[in-house]
């Protein structure tokens, strides 16, 4: 890979692990500091991710009438301006709760600005020949971070208490902010796009390619069984089952391995397979196993409930870099903001309904039978790539956009 990427990497990488701290502090802080209510935290938490449903499409088409080095850059350095507000309000015991609520909300408005702006300025950083082999060591190193990077950030949150911690993630963003300011590459000057019909001309590029239409829908079904086992696993194991929290901060990290291998087995399956034919044929295997949580139990149901979640998301990590290098493959340059846009507002708008339907599932039959509603979800991932020409898709460059 080129000293282009290698910047974008260690960027991409520098500000994960510090968004990692902020995740793990941020409730602290809101918990020790302010006494905050589970209902307070909760809120705290859906804030830092409903930028994506609230500007998520407007925010792809105003990255397409700017290069998105400078996005990308100002995305890094707002952020850390923001999250330096809680540890000096902090020392200045002048920190409440609603300036968390305000910060938490404005410093994923910046989270939505960059993830855009990243994965549209991939392609022209590494070339599109080289977006497979990029996109795996991206989704590699985001698995890493959910296998050891809330491990480490809550260390540094022990080690130096919750608002200063802080501190570390407005300086990761200031690192990140420094290497893509070092990338040579330079944007040509984009077509002015802005308005509502351009957003949809975004949306609607989407929904009419097929190939694009088939990673929407099932992205968003893996996204909602995901979600819907996620919500109501800890109630089961600690809950019901009484197993603790040491288990099932085992069945998260698994994930993350999981994840782990997918991504390292992406290229080379594409490579012998076909990309196309290893997303059709993935979905299809792990159909069966995303029922598997369901009977999670004690003994040997535990064991074979954490092999079944290990195959499903190895599924995901490998699906994680052959989708978006199809999406990037496929979309023409001054789409791209608004494609990946609708991407994340759909798989978004997945995650917040699989939250609530696993809720009220677990609240009207059990928190089981939202374990069964995720495995019914996942047993569908195939069916939308079956039925569009990503079944015979062997290269990226081959799904081409319709004429």
């Amino acid at each position: 890979m080129n000293r282009d990427f290698r910047l974008l990497f260690t960027a991409a990488a520098v500000s994960r692990l510090g968004t990692s701290i902020t995740y793990v502090a941020m409730p602290l802080i809101a918990v020790t500091a302010l006494d905050a209510s589970p209902g307070e935290v909760g809120l705290l938490a859906t804030l830092s991710t409903i930028a994506f449903l609230v500007i998520g499409l407007p925010a792809g088409a105003w990255t397409d009438r700017v290069r998105r080095r400078g996005v990308l850059i100002a995305a890094d350095l707002a952020r850390a301006a923001i999250l330096l507000s809680v540890p000096v309000a902090w020392w200045l015991d002048a920190l409440t709760m609603g300036q968390l609520y305000a910060v938490v909300s404005a410093a994923g408005v910046g989270t939505v600005f960059f993830d855009v702006a990243n994965q549209s300025y991939l392609p022209q950083v590494v070339g599109r020949p080289a977006l497979l082999a990029a996109n795996t060591r991206l989704v590699s190193m985001d698995a890493l971070n959910d296998i050891a990077g809330r491990g480490v950030a809550g260390f540094v949150v022990a080690l130096v208490t919750a608002p200063a911690a802080l501190l570390l993630d407005a300086a990761s963003y200031v690192v990140s902010a420094w290497c893509v300011l070092r990338i040579h590459h330079r944007e040509p000057r984009p077509s002015r796009v802005s308005g509502r019909g351009h957003i949809r001309e975004g949306v609607r590029f989407v929904v009419s390619h097929p190939v694009l239409r088939a990673l929407a829908v099932a992205g968003a079904l893996s996204n909602l069984g995901i979600v819907l086992v996620l919500t109501m696993l800890p109630v089961v194991l600690v809950d019901e089952l009484g197993l603790g929290a040491g288990v099932l901060g085992l069945f998260l990290a698994s994930g993350g391995v999981g994840m782990l291998a997918g991504s390292l087995l992406a290229r080379g399956l594409a490579a012998r397979f076909g990309a196309g034919r290893v997303v059709l044929l993935a979905s299809a295997a792990i159909a069966p196993f995303g029922f598997g949580m369901a009977f999670v139990d004690r003994g040997p149901g535990l064991w074979l409930a954490g092999a079944t979640w290990l195959v499903v998301t190895t599924k995901i990590g490998a699906d994680n870099v052959l989708s978006v290098s199809f999406r990037q493959q496929i979309t023409p340059d001054a789409l791209l903001g608004r494609v990946m846009a609708t991407f994340r507002f759909l798989l978004t708008g997945a995650v917040a309904v699989a939250g609530g339907l696993a809720g009220g599932l677990g609240q009207v039959w059990g928190p089981r039978a939202a374990l069964v509603a995720g495995g019914c979800a996942l047993a569908c991932v195939w069916v939308p790539v079956l039925l569009s020409p990503l079944r015979h898709t062997k290269e990226l460059a081959t799904a081409a956009p319709p004429s």
